[in-house]
């Protein structure tokens, strides 16, 4: 992969055009594996997102786009998925540079998913339902009915810093898909791959249709948030900050759409094959340094195969590479901040505290060749209750609770025992067995001896205080559109309508 060494500079994407920022100012976006600046990129204001906005608007109101076919709209999205193809080299080089993302990751799974994302929508939106027509009922009277699906307008995407495009596709494929606009706001902490994104698929769709706004949650993401011209938000990042999207979004009734915290659980049954299990529940929390929202971080056990389990964790764990995520023999990167490693290192002394034992990690690591990098040790505790801060809350970091139980209900109601509903595993060789768990689990998602296997034709979102609505799949399509119910009365006299008599008494 071809390293870039020189600082480069990012305006804010709008219109089919890279701009200055109003403000002229810019922000610094910091490698996390090497603490060495490589981009600036311009500091947007609420001025801007008008100017985005409204770009957006425009766009969205040329019918030529809005009205365009579902065969013709799968080509476009068919160009978007060999574009995204082309550039694969820079895409993972800019997000490995931002996120610290592992290039064996980016190059082995976010290209392809975004790739096979924008691929899987074009099939949908061939076969997809845009007209309805209903059957004449005699009540209330011979009439045509149809149910028109039209898409919903400006949409805007507020996106986290951890899977930043992967998580972007997300909401802008379907809503290309459907016929809408996009504006993105990206985490400021990760905004390169994102902009590229854009610049990217502005190759194939018309001005306007994709513009990127970067800068502060606080500033950028609330205007756009509050903005009167924006139809649907969809955002994805914490529980706490959904709540404040929500709020924002109720000043103008606002279709929203969040996938927020998880604290999934992950139960391994008595029968199930450990050869997998383990590294497969290792897999599921220490990917991307734990900072996955639907990562495994809590890990149910049985009381008679604790020992067992825990020595085969600590033992995989212990030859997990940590290293630059550039080297292609890095397992583990570094996770995104200086602040968010002092966040999980408090986590870790919590735990401590509350009484869990340290049985593997638990350290900040100095990595040869990034020694200002924010490097954590995968860490593992053991003697962790339910009730735990560490059982508790959303760490985001490279962190597993070994938690025992005595039985499969009690492990059932220990995994249910959280604000949280995004995801959750089970492994067991009795697939009967598994599917009996996997429905009493609170989840949107249940892996069965298997994590972090999203599927673009299939829905993802969350249970409880885990989000509201559904990316990916047909289901992605729906949030993105609107309904409207168009009747037309066949009853010619007008006497004979339902309703005359109603008001009418001659």
């Amino acid at each position: 992969m071809t390293v870039q060494t020189e600082v480069q500079t990012f305006p804010l994407f709008i219109n089919g055009q890279w701009q200055p920022s109003s403000s002229q100012e810019t922000f610094d976006v910091v490698n996390p594996a090497t603490g060495q600046l490589v981009a600036k990129v311009a500091k947007g204001t609420s001025e801007d997102i008008d100017k985005a906005v409204q770009a957006a608007r425009e766009a969205f109101d040329n019918t030529e786009w809005r009205n365009m076919g579902p065969k013709e709209r799968a080509n476009v999205l068919y160009a978007i998925s060999h574009k995204i193809a082309e550039h694969a080299e820079e895409l993972a080089y800019l997000e490995s540079i931002s996120s610290g993302g592992t290039v064996r990751r980016l190059g082995g799974n976010d290209i392809l998913q975004m790739v096979d994302l924008f691929q899987t929508l074009a099939k949908f939106v061939v076969e997809y339902e845009f007209s309805e027509t209903l059957p004449s009922p005699p009540f209330p009277g011979p009439a045509h009915n149809f149910i028109w699906r039209e898409p919903i307008g400006v949409c805007a995407a507020i996106t986290p810093w951890n899977l930043p495009m992967v998580i972007a596709t997300w909401k802008i494929a379907p809503a290309l898909a459907m016929g809408n606009t996009v504006v993105v706001k990206p985490a400021s902490y990760t905004p390169l791959s994102t902009l590229k994104l854009a610049e990217i698929i502005s190759e194939v769709v018309p001005p306007g249709v994709i513009n990127v706004v970067t800068g502060s949650g606080g500033d950028v993401g609330e205007a756009l948030i509050r903005h009167p011209k924006v139809d649907k938000v969809a955002f994805t990042g914490s529980t706490e900050v959904g709540r404040r999207v929500m709020e924002l979004s109720a000043g103008t009734i606002k279709n929203t759409t969040l996938e927020l915290g998880g604290k999934s659980p992950n139960i391994i049954l008595e029968d199930a094959d450990l050869s997998i299990a383990l590294p497969g529940s290792l897999f599921g929390v220490f990917l991307h340094s734990g900072q996955l929202c639907e990562s495994g971080t809590r890990l149910f056990v049985p009381d008679h195969l604790h020992d067992v389990i825990v020595e085969g964790l600590v033992e995989l764990a212990s030859k997990l590479k940590m290293g630059n995520p550039l080297d292609p023999a890095t397992d583990i990167g570094p996770v995104i901040s200086k602040k968010q490693k002092e966040s999980i290192l408090s986590y870790i002394e919590a735990g401590k505290q509350e009484g869990a034992t340290l049985v593997c990690g638990g350290r900040e690591v100095t990595v040869p060749g990034c020694e200002e990098g924010n490097f954590i040790e995968p860490t593992i505790f053991t003697n962790v209750t339910n009730d735990m801060k560490i059982a508790r809350e959303e760490i985001f970091g490279p962190v597993l609770s070994v938690i025992r139980y005595s039985d499969v209900d009690e492990a059932i109601k220990m995994a249910n025992d959280t604000i949280y509903g995004l995801a959750a595993g089970v492994w067991t060789s009795d697939v009967n067995k598994a599917y009996d768990v996997a429905r009493k689990l609170q989840a949107g998602v249940v892996w069965i001896n298997d994590w972090h296997m999203l599927r673009n034709d299939a829905p993802f979102g969350g249970y409880k205080q885990s989000g509201i609505g559904r990316e990916m799949g047909k289901h992605s399509l729906d949030a993105y559109t609107q309904v409207k119910h168009v009747h037309t009365s066949m009853v010619p006299e007008i006497h004979r309508r339902n309703w005359y008599g109603l008001l009418f008494s001659k």
